[in-house]
């Protein structure tokens, strides 16, 4: 390398750049410069005979802007280095390489088994799966002595792995605090030995980048022009509303500070005696099986009060428990809760469940446990619809449907729905959608009309505060 500074990175790059965790993901917002901080820390190690990196996007096409970025960085930083074109990989002269490489598709990421890289970056890491990015680290390993071996990342929010970096990186910790998961190793000799690996998130917006504000003073407010839930997404990181999310209407905001409209999400409170009660079922085995339980009030407004979640852990992985395992917990809490206990709560599920062309159905099963179930209505698009209309608030800032604070994984996964590419008006099925699914099931035994269409808000000028939401740019006054 040259003695000559080529690159300097800005505070928050810095931050990044510094950060010793084993997963680091930098981003959050545009204009935050997170492709040239995965370019300038792929260089920490080519000094290194051995050293081999690697930076992915989705797809190859998507891999261009990034190339011709590491054309100008890469050969400030190493006059020597080339780029083999056809092979997409940079070669230095100590005989450390740099690829870029993609994984359109999930099938796609066997095609690194074998190989090892001490550095990877994801690119836009909501843009693959949890399976995709997991796999990798299986390829993050030493060619030699004396290399680092980890994994770095950036991302807006929005696309299909919007929930699962989410809850990964996002929602575990408040940023720059180091996550730790532990767990254990059983070795060839019987012994466990306990494990930790770290990771970190480190957001950044445009404002976090006075060289681009200072080259393109517009660029921030171009942004404020764009639909409002790709402004709150792109300009402030907020990973609560995106490009391709579902349902736009939904508020996780107690106090308002968003928007001056409610909240779905309430605190618990004891279900009065008379109103009806519901239980929806989606069944999964390898994937995750949801039950939600639901109480109907004369308005017909519904509050999903208790849930039963079959996941791991890992996102969108099912526990595996067999139908009658469901059934035995099911009814341990409709004995225990107060608000079930003792009381009529009638069964909606998938209709699938209640196949039985090969041998005897799921919904066969859970009755001989005494846990009966009604076929739901699967009209995918019709459920989709009276979601939107009870997620709706109308112009008392009052939804038709409320959702219990203890539900956090109908909390944490309805939000990052996202809509299916190949069919634009309905959800995509790839994404963790059981509990919306079971969700559809209830809400098509108590179908609405859509809302009254509510008064255009009223759109003025006002300054971009980073830190906080400005209401005028959002076009609430």
């Amino acid at each position: 390398m040259s003695g000559q500074v080529f690159w300097s990175p800005q505070p928050r790059q810095r931050e990044f750049l510094r950060r010793r965790e084993f997963e680091a993901l930098y981003g959050g917002a545009a204009g935050g410069g997170k492709s040239d901080a995965l370019l300038a820390e792929g260089l920490r190690q080519i000094g290194l005979p051995h050293y081999r990196g690697l930076i992915l996007r989705k797809t190859y096409p998507q891999l261009a802007q990034l190339i011709d970025r590491s054309m100008e960085l890469y050969r400030a930083a190493c006059p020597a280095a080339v780029y083999h074109q056809t092979r997409h990989f940079w070669q230095f002269p100590s005989g450390a390489q740099i690829w870029f490489g993609s994984m359109q598709h999930t099938a796609d990421r066997v095609d690194y088994q074998g190989k090892r890289f001490d550095y990877i970056a994801f690119d836009e890491l909501t843009q693959f799966s949890w399976e995709e990015y997991s796999y990798m680290f299986s390829r993050c390993r030493p060619g030699g002595a004396g290399s680092r071996c980890y994994i770095r990342a950036s991302a807006n929010p929005g696309g299909r792995g919007h929930g699962w970096v989410k809850q990964r990186f996002v929602s575990a910790a408040p940023p720059g605090t180091t996550i730790w998961e532990e767990s254990r190793l059983r070795l060839p000799d019987g012994r466990l030995r306990e494990t930790r690996q770290s990771r970190v998130f480190i957001p950044s917006t445009v404002f976090d980048n006075p060289i681009l504000l200072e080259r393109d003073p517009g660029y921030a407010a171009r942004l404020t022009l764009l639909p409002q839930a790709e402004q709150r997404a792109l300009l402030y990181g907020d990973w609560d509303s995106f490009s391709g999310q579902v349902f736009l209407e939904w508020r996780n905001d107690p106090g308002g500070y968003i928007t001056r409209r409610g909240s779905h999400v309430i605190e618990p409170f004891r279900v009065p005696d008379g109103w009806g009660l519901y239980r929806g079922f989606d069944f999964g085995y390898t994937r995750p099986f949801s039950v939600g339980w639901y109480a109907v009030d004369p308005d017909r407004r519904i509050y999903r009060i208790r849930e039963l979640y079959g996941c791991t852990g890992t996102p969108n992985e099912g526990v595996r428990w067999e139908p009658g395992r469901i059934a035995a917990e099911i009814r341990r809490i409709e004995t225990e809760d107060p608000n079930l206990r003792g009381r009529p709560v009638r069964g909606i599920a998938d209709p699938s469940i209640f196949d039985e062309s090969r041998g005897e159905s799921i919904a066969a099963m859970m009755a001989r446990s005494g846990v009966y179930f009604d076929r739901g209505d699967n009209s995918r698009l019709a459920g989709k619809m009276q979601l939107h209309h009870r997620l709706a608030f109308d112009e008392k800032g009052v939804p038709m449907l409320y959702v219990f604070s203890t539900c956090r994984n109908f909390i944490r996964t309805l939000p990052a729905l996202v809509y299916d590419s190949a069919d634009v008006e309905d959800v995509d099925t790839a994404g963790e959608d059981h509990i919306y699914d079971e969700c559809r099931y209830v809400l098509m035994e108590h179908p609405i009309a859509p809302p009254a269409a509510p008064a255009r808000a009223r759109v003025s000028g006002g300054p971009l505060e980073y830190g906080r939401y400005d209401r005028s740019v959002f076009g609430i006054v």
